[in-house]
């Protein structure tokens, strides 16, 4: 009984924070909050499997982690060179049909990766059909199609 209390306290507990602290769709998770989940994940395990029956410790550290990520979100809200600094910029791959291929190599990029994209996205079979494409900070990529 004392684990399913305890499960129940901490889930109930990381709803109503990460309610308080925003959503993000799936899409668009960046890979620092997915680390984040996973440390959020390590830190209540102990709480779950009561080595240091400590609930408390856990959630003192989850509240940490999710403060410190707010807070951070707000420091590259009021200073824009942070937020580019830390999260990066969009990359252009194509332009006007033509691969960047010197970008494309930097980005772990491939054409097959941006045709699968302009094929989902907006149904373009070649690759001189594509105005713009682009690597999004969220790992996205995004097609512009040529008019």
């Amino acid at each position: 009984m004392d684990a399913v209390l305890r499960a129940g306290a901490i889930y109930i507990f990381l709803l109503l924070l990460f309610r308080i602290s925003g959503r993000r769709t799936l899409s668009e998770i960046t890979t620092f909050d997915f680390i984040l989940l996973l440390i959020i994940g390590e830190a209540t395990q102990q709480g779950l499997l009561g080595d240091d029956f400590s609930v408390t410790n856990a959630l003192l550290v989850i509240v940490t982690l999710i403060v410190m990520d707010i807070a951070l979100s707000l420091f590259k809200e009021y200073v824009p060179i942070a937020g580019k600094l830390l999260d990066g910029m969009p990359m252009v791959l194509v332009e006007n049909g033509q691969p960047l291929r010197d970008r494309m190599k930097k980005a772990r990029v491939d054409e097959y990766d941006i045709m699968e994209e302009a094929r989902r996205a907006q149904g373009l079979e070649r690759m001189d059909q594509i105005k713009y494409a682009v690597l999004e900070v969220s790992g996205a990529i995004s097609i512009v199609p040529k008019d």
